[in-house]
């Protein structure tokens, strides 16, 4: 810099580029100076040996890490969930058994569940015959004649505690472009239900009733109808406000709208059919155990690609924060489930929440739900900030992501995709954990839903990851 340079810069007006603690910055405006606070972070938190595995995967790998990547994006966003029907779990989930009970996130020991997935537990054995108290359904649970694994492990998942047992109605979600299928319960609606860890009378009377007459209804409406391009009008519903998680109104619309024409040519009691009708209407998030398996089939046509450090699968137990990569498939990397900051209902508070669970964190594993919060700006009415947070969210979702969706857009960015495929090298550099709205389950079984929010998965979970991928890849 010339002499001539450097006294402009000294004669005109000073302002400060601030770096680390924002307070600095704040007391230099204090004292009348100027000064722009930028967000900064050493790469990895400052993590050592999450900066060693970053630095030996830049030197080089044993194999082409970014091809395996892009192979990853490509299944990812040619995949076609597709709903093909409903069948009972035992006779369609791979592996299911009368005295198996599936489970939403990593493995966890019945010693060890939280409590709505206790009660949940509890409530499954119930619905099942296999005891006939709460008492006698929780010693069952604890004998070890119940045997428990992730929903994850037979293609399945399930929101909040995701409890599937063997006679549950299922729907049946094919990936038309790979052939991989995936499965999910019928959504109860919200209050006091099984997924949230209820287990009164009144719960397993309305999953009979699911199971007896809905689920029979719906499947043969969809006989009639056809199959649901699940693909087309999930793109639609991000059209018309929805993000495909939290925000379900224009889904569940969709779905009444495809059905109901189908539904009101069975051969059935009308009052059947109004009730049915009934229920889809008064639920909108009956739409969320659509997305789920849609996104489930969807990201699992990635699974296993030698060398893809694209992320497979999130998923929280209450317990614990779980993922897995397409290059480590089979291993799970975790961390302490996180507490929700969000909106309660009336007469609770934080003090009376569960930590984050469900495995509906898929939807945002494949590029929806929280990553599409900006087509969704009334979500922050059920998680709280305001609708400028919905679009920041998902602005910061693009820097941890290998790709843009295709068919996923979002009218407030000029109809942008939405930021799809994690990338846990990303996630690691940057700092910036995925995005994650949820609801919140009281933390004592048998209480339910008490509000809706945002939450921070584990760092750690990611690090893991990258140490362990660096280990297998790096040369």
């Amino acid at each position: 810099m010339n002499a001539d340079k450097v006294l402009k810069l000294f004669s005109g007006e000073l302002r400060a580029v601030n770096e680390g603690l924002e307070s600095f910055a704040e007391n230099l405006i204090q004292e009348g100076g100027k000064a722009i606070h930028v967000e900064w972070r050493p790469p990895a938190g400052g993590d050592a040996k999450a900066i060693a595995a970053l630095d030996a995967l830049s030197a080089g790998c044993s194999v082409d890490v970014e091809a395996a990547n892009a192979e990853a994006v490509r299944r990812i966003l040619a995949s076609k969930p597709t709903v093909v029907g409903i069948g009972i779990a035992a006779d369609v989930v791979p592996g299911m058994a009368k005295d198996l009970i599936l489970h939403a996130g990593p493995p966890v020991r019945w010693e060890n569940m939280c409590g709505p997935l206790r009660g949940a537990v509890i409530g499954g054995i119930l619905y099942e015959g296999l005891a006939a108290t709460a008492a006698e359904a929780e010693a069952l649970a604890a004998s070890g004649k119940i045997r428990f694994d992730p929903c994850h492990h037979h293609n399945a998942v399930g929101p909040m505690a995701g409890v599937m047992t063997s006679s549950m109605p299922v729907w049946i979600v094919e990936n038309k472009a790979f052939g991989n299928r995936a499965y999910c319960t019928l959504n109860e609606g919200l209050g006091k239900v099984l997924r949230y860890g209820a287990y009164s009378a009144e719960v397993i009377e309305r999953l009979r009733w699911m199971a007896s007459e809905l689920a029979p209804i719906l499947s043969e409406a969809l006989a009639l109808r056809g199959e649901l391009d699940m693909k087309t009008i999930i793109a639609q519903v991000l059209q018309m406000g929805d993000e495909g998680h939290n925000r379900n109104r224009a889904g569940t619309s969709i779905v009444i709208r495809e059905l109901a024409p189908h539904i009101v040519l069975l051969d059935r009691p009308k009052a059947q059919l109004s009730k049915a009708l009934a229920f889809l209407n008064a639920n909108d998030h009956f739409f969320l155990n659509l997305t789920m398996p849609s996104a489930k089939c969807t990201v699992d046509a990635a699974a296993g690609i030698e060398g893809s450090c694209i992320i497979t699968t999130m998923a929280r137990n209450g317990t614990e924060f779980g993922i897995r990569l397409s290059g480590l498939p089979g291993r799970w990397f975790t961390g302490p489930s996180g507490v929700v900051d969000g909106l309660y209902l009336p007469g609770f508070g934080p003090n009376d929440a569960a930590r984050d669970i469900g495995d509906s964190v898929i939807t945002e594993t494949s590029g929806i739900g929280g990553f599409a919060m900006a087509a969704a700006p009334a979500i922050v009415k059920f998680v709280g900030g305001s609708p400028k947070d919905a679009i920041d969210v998902t602005l910061r979702m693009y820097e941890i992501t290998a790709a843009e969706n295709d068919a996923y857009q979002i009218p407030a960015l000029d109809f942008r995709g939405t930021p799809t495929a994690i990338d846990v090298r990303k996630v690691v550099e940057t700092g910036i954990l995925p995005a994650i709205n949820t609801g919140i389950a009281h933390k004592e079984p048998g209480i339910g839903m008490v509000g809706a929010g945002l939450v921070k998965p584990p760092e750690n979970a990611f690090r893991d990851a990258l140490i362990a991928f660096a280990e297998k890849y790096a040369q």
